[in-house]
Formats: structure tokens, sequence, C-alpha cells
């Protein structure tokens, strides 16, 4: 009898322990025998957002499979058909806003929508419907083995045998759940690419995340997108406007803020916008990402909030892919790369759920081999203090300007033009020459730029009633056009396609030519001053190349800047108004200046090595 009883017991706990149970915005399952997702459906046809990313990457610049990185945002919704469940998510490119129900329902049904998973329903009670989940979070939602294919690195499939759910990131929040899978694939690989970051290259294993997340309730208010003020669009077809509108409807991608009394001057905001900063970012770096970071509350202050943006330390017990955290991360790779700024946004309002902020780490390190090569005696203990200190200016500008995509903003390559008027610019250092000698004290800024502060006051200013936003939002821009402030992005200003004179990334000055022709002087002065003496003991000679090469193409980008003023058109993003600009054609005398200091550049005095420098080049 007593053996029965024990065995009774014993049977119970081994059986409990056979499921460890999840509760959350959806409830669910995690059987640690099979290891399969039970997923409990309570909320048929309603809405959320699926979101899936990269929570261990492959760690290689070129391949662009980061840890953190985000993959789709999508809104979704389960639906019952018969005897099983659909995931669908609607097509919200295509709307419409009518009252009338079955307008709305017209044009729900003229475009396509697409079914992501089809679920049998393994049974049902109290209106709960219960799934398998297991084959869905195991595929390859992130696009991994497409992506090795496409940067040829080999053809890879998934192989299950070797993938499994990992359960230490793999929970349950009142308003979002979060599964964690780890996804094994094997093929073979081609190229240097995998070879160099993975132990096994025939066996890349990377985890994958998948987030079940609560939609925002509709209190958020969009704001209509104008082409000057700096921010990014979120673009619908809505076909319920009058006929003598257009379909197409652009809003701004913003963060929810709002104040606590918008009819006072200075006010708290109802909740502030946050940023958590990985908690595995080493120190002096970590001290610079948030100096940097911050910035930005000095452009809210100046709209009137008091604490509105705010960044901290990612707690410990806190899982970076969780939904509820804007993340700042600090990126390893095996080579150096790009930094980004990347959004979860509602797709149906524009509205910024969680920024993700991806800094590489390495790219600290290349500042600091350029301002090395820079420094007349880079060993000096005062020299070196500085080039570290100016190196981690440049941390702080690169935190704030990754920021400030996930805030909704666009580049500004007007900004070096205009005194360094925007973070969200591209910076190349800003060197001096005092009395023949390179002076870097002024290389970086150390503050937020007036644009900036112009594009937070048209994106998160909170109007008072009696006041017209759009006449109000429009003054912001007019207002700024009359300081000498503007914008100009990407597509007309970078080398290809692109015939702008005074916008373009890595570019300092208000004339090109003139930067160009500084640029070479400082150039000589560095190149003539590279030797030894940039060593450390012991290291070998041939190290000389890696600060002897950013020094030698020091210029190159203002070359492309200076090239665009000749046959060049200089404007700004136009709407209609009084003022009735036009487009302005380049100076002539801009356009042979230009074209004399480009000719310079191949002077073959200019691209010489010097002897000193070339006695001492080894090879590697």
């Amino acid at each position: 009898m007593r053996n029965s009883i024990i065995a009774f017991f014993l049977f119970n706990y081994l059986s409990f322990s056979q499921e460890i149970e999840f509760k959350g915005y959806f409830d669910y399952t995690y059987n640690t025998d099979n290891g399969k997702i039970t997923l409990a459906i309570d909320k048929l046809d309603q809405e959320f957002l699926y979101v899936n990313s990269l929570s261990r990457g492959v760690g290689n610049n070129d391949l662009g499979l980061d840890r953190g990185q985000l993959g789709n945002s999508r809104v979704v919704y389960f639906t019952k058909k018969g005897d099983k469940i659909f995931l669908i998510q609607p097509n919200l490119k295509f709307i419409s806003t009518s009252n009338n129900s079955l307008e709305n329902k017209a044009v729900d049904q003229a475009f396509a929508r697409s079914v992501l998973y089809g679920f049998k329903i393994l049974r049902s009670d109290d209106d709960k419907y219960y799934i398998d989940l297991t084959q869905f979070i195991l595929q390859d939602a992130h696009g991994v083995s497409s992506r090795l294919k496409n940067s040829s690195s080999g053809s890879y499939s998934l192989d299950l045998s070797k993938s499994a759910i990992d359960l230490e990131r793999t929970k349950a929040f009142p308003k979002n759940i979060e599964f964690d899978v780890m996804l094994t694939f094997i093929g073979n690989p081609k190229g240097s690419l995998v070879r160099n970051v993975t132990p096994t290259p025939s066996n890349l294993t990377v985890n994958q995340h998948h987030s079940f997340i609560q939609l925002p309730d509709n209190k958020y208010e969009k704001r209509r997108f104008d082409p000057r003020s700096g921010s990014n669009p979120f673009i619908v077809y809505d076909y319920s406007t009058p006929i003598n509108e257009p379909t197409e409807q652009r809003y701004i991608v913003r963060h929810r803020l709002k104040k606590k009394n918008s009819e006072k001057e200075i006010s708290e905001p109802v909740e502030p916008i946050v940023y958590y900063l990985d908690n595995g970012t080493p120190e002096p770096v970590k001290t610079a990402l948030l100096e940097g970071g911050k910035w930005w509350n000095q452009a809210f202050e100046s709209i009137g909030y008091r604490n509105a943006f705010q960044i901290k330390i990612l707690p410990e017990d806190a899982d970076p892919m969780d939904i509820r955290y804007n993340l700042i991360q600090w990126i390893h790779r095996s080579t150096r790369g790009w930094s980004y700024g990347a959004s979860i946004v509602d797709p149906r309002t524009g509205e910024i759920i969680k920024g993700q902020v991806s800094l590489g780490s390495l790219r600290v390190r290349q500042d600091y081999m350029i301002l090395l090569g820079l420094t007349e005696n880079p060993n000096d203990e005062i020299n070196n203090k500085k080039i570290i200190e100016t190196s981690l200016d440049r941390i702080r500008q690169l935190s704030a300007h990754e920021i400030g995509h996930t805030l909704g903003f666009a580049h500004n390559y007007l900004s070096s033009i205009s005194n360094r008027s925007s973070v969200m610019d591209y910076p190349h250092p800003k060197i001096d020459l005092i009395d023949g000698k390179i002076n870097l004290d002024n290389a970086y800024d150390k503050n937020i730029g007036e644009w900036d502060k112009v594009s937070v006051a048209y994106a998160y200013s909170d109007f008072p009633s009696e006041l017209n936003e759009l006449n109000e939002l429009n003054n912001i821009i007019e207002n700024a056009s009359k300081k000498g402030l503007g914008f100009i992005s990407d597509s007309d200003s970078r080398p290809i396609g692109s015939a702008h004179p005074f916008s373009h990334l890595w570019d300092n000055g208000d004339l090109p030519y003139k930067e160009l022709d500084k640029l070479l002087n400082v150039r000589e002065i560095a190149l003539n001053t590279i030797g030894l003496k940039h060593l450390n003991n012991n290291e070998p000679y041939s190290k000389i190349e890696d600060i002897l090469v950013p020094i030698y193409l020091l210029h190159r980008y203002q070359i492309e800047a200076t090239a665009k003023a000749i046959g060049g058109l200089k404007y700004e993003y136009f709407v209609k108004n009084n003022k009735k600009e036009k487009i302005e054609f380049v100076d002539n005398n801009l356009q042979i200046r230009s074209l004399e200091s480009l000719i310079n550049v191949i002077n073959p005095e200019n691209l010489t090595l010097p002897n000193d420098l070339i006695t001492i080049i080894t090879p590697r």
C-alpha cells in the first residue's frame, strides 16, 4: 500500500513537471518531454502585433545578421474556420476610414491579405482553442538562409534536429508574450564571411525571437507629414477620401508623447520616452553613450517638456528583446561596420512602439586610429588621453544620431553648412590648422543641434487646444527657414544620382572646395608626421599601414562633395506657399573653383608618399 501511494504521488509529480505554464497576453505551456509549445487562444479575430527578430547573431557586418536585429512587424489576428485556426495578416496599406461599414468592407475585400499559418485545433474548452505553436516559431522567420544565399556564402537549410525552443528568453507578460528559439542551419559554406565567425562553418546556429504584442489603444493622435520637417513618413492609401483629395495620406512616425498639462508652457509628460542602454557595454563607452543620448532632452526642453526623454541602464533581470524596453545595444562583430537605428511601428498609425539602436563596437577603434594618425606624438600621455576623449566625443554623437532615427527622424546632410546644426548628419571630424599645426579641439560637437530642435518641435510639440495645429506646424518650419536652417536627406545627398552642391555625407564647410583645400594641407602635414613614434614598442612596422590608409584617404568624401558643385542644383523640399521658391543653378565661379580644387587633388605631389614613410612600411 505504501509503495502504491509513493508511486501515485511520483506519477502525478512527473506528469505535472512535464508542463511549464506561462500566463500572459496569451497563455501557453511548454512540454519538457517533447519540447512543444501549446498556445491557448482566447482572443479570436482580435488584432495584435507580431514581430520577429534575431536574439543571437552571426557577428559579421557584411552578412548583416546582428544580435538584436529587428525583422518584420505585422498586425495579425487568429480566426477559426472549421477545425483549424488561421493566423492572418490584414492589408493595412489600403484602407477606408468611412463611417459607412459597407464602404470599408468593399475596400478591405478589394486587396489581398496574407495567411501566415494554419494550425490544427488540438482541443477547446471555455471559449479557448489550443494549438501547437512549435512548428510556426521553429521556422526561419528572419530569413537567415536567404541572407546567406544572397551574400554568396553558401546554400543553407534549417535542420530541425539541431533546433529547439530556448526557454531562457521565452517569457510571458500581461501585454506581450515572447518566444526564443535556437535554429541551426546546415550547408556548404562559400567564401570567408561565415568561416571567419563560425566554429564549424557547415553548422551555423543563431537564435530567433518571436513576440506577440497587444496593440496600443486608439488614443494616439496622428500628425501630418511635411517633407521639410525632417521626420520619416508613414504612408497609407485611404479610398474614402473625397475625389478632390489624394488617396495617399502621409503622417509622421513618432513616439506617443503628451504633456500632463498642454496649456502650461513647461510640463512633465504623461509618460516619458525612456531608453535603456545595454548593460553589457564597457566603460568608458557606456558613460559616453549615456551622455550623448541625453542630448535629446535639450530638444524636448526647448518645446516645454520637463524630463520627457530619459536614458537608463537596462536592469539585469530585463530581457533586451522585451517589447517594453526601448533599447540601445552595443553590437560586436568581427569586422568594422555601420550602426543603425530601427523601430517597431504600429502599422495602423505610425506610432513607434519600441526604438532599437544598434551600435557597432569597432567604430570607436577606427575613430581612434584616424585621430592617432592626425596627432604628432600620439603616445605622449597627454596626447593619448586627448585622442581617447575625442574618440568618445564621436561615440556621444553616434549615440545621439542613431537614437534620433528611432525617434522618427531622417538624415539631414545640410547640417555641415549651418554650423553643424544636426546630429542627424554624418560627421567628418572638424580639423583646424592653427599656426601650421593640426588641432582637434573642435573635432565633434558636444550638444544637440538647432535643426534637431526644429524636428522635435514639429514631431512632438503639444499645442494648446485653441491653436490650429497645421498652422503651428507650418510656423515651426518657416521660422527655421528664416534662421537659415534647412533639410536635405539621403536621396539628394549621396554621390550617385544627386546634384545638390551643399548636401553630402561626411563633409564639412560652407563651401566644399574650401574644405577640400584645407584637408589637402592637413593630410600633407599628417603624412609627413606618421612614423615609428606612432607604434607601441614591439609592434610590427606593418601596423603603420592601419594608421596610414585612413589618413591617405582623409579627403575622399570632400572630393565627392566638391564634385557635386560642378553642374549642381541648389534647392530644398519646396511646398506651395507665398514665397515662390525656385531651384538655383550653382554659381559659375563656385563651379570653376571646385574644378580647380579637384584638379589639385590629382597633382602628383598629392598622390605620392613621403620617402621617410616609404622606407619603413614593410609587407605584412
